[in-house]
């Protein structure tokens, strides 16, 4: 990605993710792709449940593995959470996320996206989680964007 801000924030806790999340969920505006990497069990549920609830949902979120798909719905737009972690090959979801792919009225996340990575535009948040060695919810997010999403990490202490 050209132009991009790239932001580092450690986490202590589960809950100071879920928060991180939360508040990139207040500042979503609707058309906003978010991609999502770590390792299995690495925190990107936790972050997407604050996500939602900051967007304001009051949706029940739960890790898409077994389902690849969900959507939580907020007062003005729907988050849908993919993860393509089962999929071999894309098949007919790639042309499911092209088509929602721009919609001004939805937010899309996407976990293990490498299999997609020809649908995804430039213009979208990558968001690493890297667990820390100094405790068991200790992690680094890692995010990389696009400064015109620069409104999504406004006011976070790095």
């Amino acid at each position: 990605m050209s132009d991009t801000s790239r932001l580092e924030i450690v986490t202590r806790s589960s809950n100071e993710t879920e928060s991180i999340g939360e508040h990139i969920g207040r500042a979503l505006h609707g058309g906003e792709i978010i991609e999502l990497s770590s390792d299995l069990g690495g925190g990107k549920t936790t972050l997407v449940r604050g996500l939602a609830r900051g967007a304001g949902s009051s949706d029940v979120v739960s890790s898409p593995t077994f389902t690849i798909s969900k959507v939580y719905v907020a007062a003005c737009l729907e988050i849908h959470h993919f993860d393509f972690y089962r999929l071999g090959e894309a098949g007919i979801m790639q042309q499911e996320l092209a088509e929602l792919v721009g919609d001004p009225t939805l937010v899309l996340v996407i976990e293990w996206s490498d299999i997609i990575q020809d649908v995804l535009p430039a213009q979208r948040a990558i968001l690493r989680i890297e667990r820390l060695a100094e405790g068991e919810d200790a992690r680094k997010l890692i995010l990389e964007y696009p400064k015109s999403l620069d409104y999504l990490v406004a006011g976070i202490k790095a």
